[in-house]
């Protein structure tokens, strides 16, 4: 049997394999404590499952979906934004909703990128931008994104030859893996170099509602210009506790809408009605447990960063997302400390080299652990001889 060739170009999803090494300690009767992954152990809130419960028994919610999605849905999503951001949205025309904006980001790239053609893609980064890239028939263009610069691709870096290849250019702020958050200076310069060189940008919005200090995270919808060359993707999952009900939704150019709305109604059927309401009731809903969520958040991430200065490694606290970014010591690569993390105390963080080739040297640490287990995974770290 002979299998597409993209199969072999693309790598084994990420926490695949860290599931793969949790559950082989597992089996061996190991207690396993995983900072891997980021889903969120707090529990989805109580008003948004009870309307999920309404809704499942309403006949009308057990038929086929539509790919746009409930107008309430649409019109929830834009008014979330206009309080949230101040942005003015239409639900008909530049929002859709998304099966999770996993699911709209690997689809995205089949609406730009042609066999050949580059997508600009940061590294380190979330695999699905290049893994999307590779399934179009793209080339990915390595961005690196370096302490120095603030986590923050150098635009100035790309050649004319690169940008003028490009169609596509990811971004993520805030970021996933090193929690950086980008500023709307730096969003106008990505709007420039856009517009010179017709790129369209991608930008993931999924950590806008995980943040600390009262840092309020931006939208890159809200540069001037933006919406004239952008799509923005946002999640529920980490805004609402929803990573197992898969939910999100795509912002943005009405013509970029339109493009990923084709793709979709072709290869999906749409978000399950029953989980959009639950998207309206968290949508129009208050942000109490939002704040009180990311309160939880906030001391994990200082205990977190205490125990890691305390081993002697180089870390700055995070202003957003559920991610703290640790620098290692030279002589090992993010591969052989995370080895030795899980073979000298059990605990599994995630290797930055796993995010790209800048990441080496890094490892990555979920804050979506029970308190329980963080204060032990903690303990069993702060034991270790580094």
């Amino acid at each position: 049997m002979k299998f597409a060739s993209r199969i072999d170009k693309v790598p084994p999803y990420l926490f695949v394999e860290i599931s793969r090494k949790i559950a082989q300690k597992k089996a061996q009767g190991i207690d396993v404590i995983s900072f891997g992954i980021g889903d969120p152990d707090i529990p989805t809130p109580e008003n948004i499952v009870a309307r999920l419960r309404e809704a499942a028994l309403d006949p009308a919610n057990h038929r086929y979906p539509e790919t746009d999605g409930l107008p309430e849905f649409r019109h929830a999503a834009a008014g979330w934004y206009q309080r949230r951001f101040g942005i003015s949205l239409d639900p008909d025309t530049e929002v859709l909703p998304l099966i999770g904006a996993k699911e709209g980001i690997g689809h995205a790239a089949l609406c730009f990128v042609d066999p050949g053609d580059i997508a600009l893609v940061p590294d380190p980064g979330y695999p699905v931008y290049s893994v999307g890239t590779w399934f179009a028939g793209g080339e990915c263009h390595w961005m690196p994104l370096l302490e120095e610069n603030g986590w923050l691709p150098d635009l100035g870096a790309i050649s004319s030859e690169v940008a003028q290849r490009a169609k596509v250019m990811w971004l993520n702020y805030p970021n996933n893996p090193t929690g950086a958050v980008a500023t709307s200076e730096y969003f106008e310069r990505v709007v420039e170099f856009a517009r010179e060189n017709d790129v369209a940008v991608m930008h993931d919005a999924s950590y806008s509602e995980v943040a600390y200090d009262g840092y309020k995270p931006i939208s890159f919808c809200q540069v001037p210009g933006a919406m004239d060359v952008g799509l923005e993707f946002h999640s529920l999952s980490k805004s609402y506790n929803m990573t197992g009900w898969r939910l999100g939704m795509a912002v943005g150019n009405a013509e970029m809408i339109r493009a990923l709305m084709v793709v979709k109604s072709n290869l999906d059927s749409g978000v399950p009605q029953a989980i959009q309401h639950m998207g309206i009731e968290a949508l129009n809903g208050p942000l109490d447990s939002i704040d009180a969520r990311n309160a939880v958040y906030q001391r994990r991430r200082d205990r977190v960063v205490e125990v890691m200065r305390g081993m002697g490694l180089s870390v700055d606290p995070p202003k957003a997302s559920l991610y703290v970014w640790v620098r290692i010591p030279s002589e090992f690569t993010s591969a052989q400390f995370a080895e030795k993390l899980l073979e000298e105390a059990d605990v599994v963080v995630t290797a930055g080299n796993g995010y790209g080739s800048h990441g080496e040297g890094y490892i990555r640490l979920s804050l979506t652990i029970g308190d329980e287990d963080l204060e032990r995974g903690l303990e069993r770290l702060a034991t270790l001889s580094i």
